[in-house]
């Protein structure tokens, strides 16, 4: 019934909580956690729908260097468990930390595409967000 379903959504938002550390904050308001615990509140959500592919939209916007660190973790372990991730980011150094394969966009057209050392050895890459002098 009723109870049984309320339960086991109870405990799904425990497990989900769990894998992004906040379990032990389970009993706090949202409004009442740190900005980084919010975002890893936001990945729990999002998970809670079971995707297909999960998309994070600027993930570490906003975050210290710190949280960061934290949310990698907590999307390398959401890999591991079979999710898909999809990500638009512009942090370089958290994308190339984190991604297999990595796309850049330039004006909204691809300009390279591959594993994270093709694309920091990318002279088009290096041009677009560089600079020809500072690259040199």
């Amino acid at each position: 019934g009723f109870r049984a379903s309320e339960a086991k959504a109870r405990a799904r938002a425990l497990e989900l909580l769990s894998w992004v550390k906040l379990d032990h904050k389970a009993h706090m308001e949202a409004d009442s956690l740190s900005y980084g615990e919010q975002r890893k509140l936001e990945l729990a959500r999002a998970l809670a729908t079971e995707p297909k592919l999960l998309l994070l939209d600027e993930p570490v916007a906003g975050m210290n260097s710190s949280e960061k660190t934290e949310l990698m973790a907590e999307i390398i372990n959401i890999q591991k468990r079979g999710y898909s991730v999809l990500m638009i980011e512009h942090d370089m150094r958290f994308v190339m930390g984190l991604c297999e394969r990595v796309a850049v966009l330039n004006f909204g057209k691809i300009i390279a595409e591959g594993t994270p050392e093709q694309i920091k050895n990318n002279p088009e890459v290096i041009e677009a967000y560089l600079g020809q002098e500072e690259a040199a």
